[in-house]
C-alpha cells in the first residue's frame, strides 16, 4: 500500500533503510508522528485497521484515528510519550463502519530523529478485537458453567417436589375417586409431567441433560400448547392459530418444542404492552438449493414450517444481528437475561433445524422455524394402568430416602407391589437396619443425601453382598452426578419417577438376580 508512505531518500542510511523494511512489513498498524502528533508516515497494517472511512494521510492528526470520546485521552498519550508507559490506551476507532466489539491497543513512544526528519513518534496500534472475543466467549462459558451448577441444584429440588406430586396423585387414584375428581387429578398430574419436561430442558440448556427427540405432529404440539398460551398471554393479546392441514411431522424433544414456543410468546408479550396479536402458523417448504451463507445456512430438504408472529414494537436493525448472543438482552432493567432467544436457537440447531427473524420498527416481527419433515407419527405408547400395580412382590427392599414424603409414598408403593420395606432416611441410619439383619433382596436408593450418598452406599454393601441389585433415584441428571452408575450394573431412574417405572426398574435388577440364584 503505497499511499501510506512518505518520504523516500535518495541514499538512506543503513540503519533507517532497515527500519523502513521492518516498519513496511509489520504485522501490526504503525505510524511514525511528528511532536504535535502529526502522522509523517504509516505501514500497510494501520491502513487495513482505520479502513476506508478515515483517509490516512500525511498531516493527519493520530486524534483522528479514534472515537471522539477518546482523543483527548490519545493526545495526552502523544504528549507523555517520553515518559515510561504503564499500560497500552484502549481505544474505539473512528470507523463508524466497524463492528461494535472492535477495540485496539495503542502504545505511543519516542524514537531518535531518522535520517534528519527531527524528532519523531512511534504509535503502534494492536486490533484487540479476537482476544476481546476470546474473553467474552470464556466469560460466556464460565456463566454458562454457573448457570449450569444452579441449574442442577433447583432441578434436583424441583423434582423431588414433583415426585411427592405425582406419588400422592396416583395413591390416590389407586384408592379410588368419582369420575369427576379423577379427571381433576389428571390435570394436576399433566401439569406435574409438564413441569418435569420444562426441567429437562432447563438441564438441557446447561448441557445436564440427555435429550429425549421422538416424532409428533406439529399441529397436535401446538394445539396442546394453546390454552397454556392464552393464559401466559392475558386478556390484552389476542392468540391466532393457522395450522395447515394436513399437519406434518417433526422429530423434537417434545419439552423442547414447548420451550421454544413458550419463549417466543413470552418475548412477543413483552413487545406488545399496549395488547396485540399473536400469531402461530404452520406449514411446509422444500427447499432446492442452499438458502444463507456458511453454517447458518438452509440446506436443501423437505422442511415443516413453524412461525411465530407479532404486531409488537418491532425489532431495532442494530439489534438483530445479535439477538440470538448468549447474554444479550434489551431488557436488563426488568430482569432480563439473554438466555432465552440462545435457547431457542440451540434447541432448533440440536433437533437439526434453522431458525430467521424478519422485523421492522413499528411493525412487529416475525420468527421463521425449519425442521426436518419426517414421514410418520410413532404410535403413542399406552400408559401404565394405574391399578394394579404391576410388580415382582416377595421381596426385601431396603428404602433409603431422605425427604420423609417420597419416601413414605415409596414404601407404600412398594409394599402394595408385595415387598417387605425396611425404610430409612440416611445411608447411616440403613447401615443401623441392617447391623444385625441378612442381606435385602435389592437396594432402592436416593444419591443426593446428607452425610454418606446412595452411590457409596451402594458400594459398600456390594462390598457386603456382591452383586445386590440396586437402583439409584436423583433429581439430578445422570451426567452430573460424576460417575456413571449403570456402568457398575446398577439401575439411575430420573426424577420424578411414575410408580409404575420404579416397580419396572426393580423388577428390572431383581429378574436377573433371581436368575443367578436358580
Amino acid at each position: 500500500m503505497a499511499e501510506h508512505r512518505l518520504f523516500r531518500r535518495r541514499s538512506p542510511p543503513a540503519a533507517a533503510g532497515a527500519f523502513r523494511l521492518l516498519f513496511e512489513a509489520a504485522p501490526e498498524g504503525m505510524a511514525l508522528l511528528d511532536p504535535e502528533g502529526r502522522i509523517r508516515m504509516a505501514n500497510p497494517a494501520l491502513g487495513r485497521l482505520v479502513g476506508p472511512t478515515v483517509a490516512l494521510r500525511p498531516g493527519l492528526p493520530a486524534v483522528q484515528l479514534v472515537a471522539l470520546p477518546q482523543r483527548q485521552a490519545l493526545a495526552a498519550r502523544i504528549a507523555a510519550a517520553g515518559m515510561p508507559e504503564a499500560a497500552p490506551l484502549l481505544v474505539v476507532p473512528a470507523d463508524s463502519a466497524a463492528p461494535e466489539d472492535t477495540e485496539w491497543a495503542l502504545h505511543c513512544e519516542a524514537l531518535p530523529a531518522l535520517d534528519g526528519d527531527g524528532p519523531a513518534l512511534l504509535l503502534r496500534v494492536t486490533d484487540r478485537t479476537p482476544q476481546r472475543r476470546a474473553e467474552a466467549r470464556l466469560a460466556g462459558a464460565a456463566r454458562l458453567e454457573t448457570v449450569g451448577r444452579l441449574a442442577g441444584g433447583i432441578a434436583h429440588d424441583f423434582n423431588n417436589l414433583l415426585a411427592a406430586i405425582l406419588g400422592s396423585a396416583e395413591a390416590m387414584r389407586a384408592a379410588g375417586l368419582p369420575a369427576a375428581a379423577a379427571a381433576e387429578l389428571g390435570r394436576i398430574e399433566d401439569a406435574a409431567q409438564r413441569g418435569a419436561g420444562l426441567v429437562r430442558q432447563l438441564l438441557a440448556f446447561a448441557r445436564q441433560q440427555r435429550l429425549q427427540p421422538r416424532i409428533l405432529d406439529l399441529n397436535a404440539a401446538v394445539s396442546g400448547l394453546a390454552p397454556l398460551l392464552r393464559r401466559l398471554l392475558g386478556e390484552g393479546v389476542q392468540l391466532d392459530l393457522a395450522l395447515e392441514v394436513p399437519g406434518r411431522c417433526v422429530r423434537v424433544d417434545p419439552a423442547q418444542l414447548d420451550q421454544v414456543i413458550l419463549n417466543l410468546a413470552v418475548n412477543a408479550r413483552e413487545a406488545m404492552p399496549g395488547g396485540g396479536r399473536l400469531r402461530i402458523a404452520t406449514g411446509r417448504a422444500v427447499v432446492l438449493r442452499l438458502e444463507g451463507e456458511g453454517p447458518a445456512g438452509l440446506p436443501p430438504g423437505r422442511y415443516a414450517v413453524l412461525e411465530v408472529s407479532d404486531t409488537g414494537c418491532g425489532i431495532p436493525p442494530e439489534t438483530l444481528p445479535r439477538l440470538f448472543e448468549p447474554f444479550f438482552t434489551t431488557r436488563p432493567d426488568k430482569g432480563g437475561t439473554g438466555l432465552g432467544l440462545a435457547t431457542v436457537q440451540g434447541i432448533v440447531a440440536q433437533s437439526g433445524g434453522h431458525i430467521t427473524v424478519e422485523s421492522r420498527p413499528g411493525e412487529g416481527s416475525t420468527f421463521r422455524i425449519h425442521l426436518p419433515r419426517q414421514e410418520a407419527v410413532t404410535a403413542p405408547v399406552a400408559p401404565a394402568p394405574a391399578t394394579p400395580l404391576a410388580g415382582s412382590g416377595g421381596g426385601r427392599i431396603l428404602l433409603v430416602e431422605d425427604e420423609a414424603p417420597l419416601r413414605r409414598l415409596a414404601a407404600l408403593l412398594l409394599q402394595r407391589a408385595g415387598h417387605e420395606v425396611l425404610a430409612a432416611e440416611s445411608a447411616e441410619a440403613a447401615l443401623g437396619l441392617l447391623a444385625d439383619s441378612p442381606p435385602p433382596d435389592a437396594l432402592v436408593s436416593d444419591v443426593a443425601m446428607p452425610g454418606q450418598d446412595g452411590l457409596e452406599l451402594a458400594r459398600d454393601l456390594r462390598s457386603r453382598w456382591p452383586g445386590l441389585p440396586v437402583v439409584l433415584l436423583s433429581g439430578y441428571a445422570e451426567s452430573a452426578l460424576g460417575h456413571d452408575p449403570e456402568g457398575e450394573g446398577m439401575r439411575f431412574l430420573h426424577k420424578p419417577y411414575a410408580p409404575a417405572e420404579l416397580l419396572a426398574a426393580l423388577a428390572s435388577v431383581l429378574r436377573p438376580a433371581s436368575a443367578a440364584a436358580a
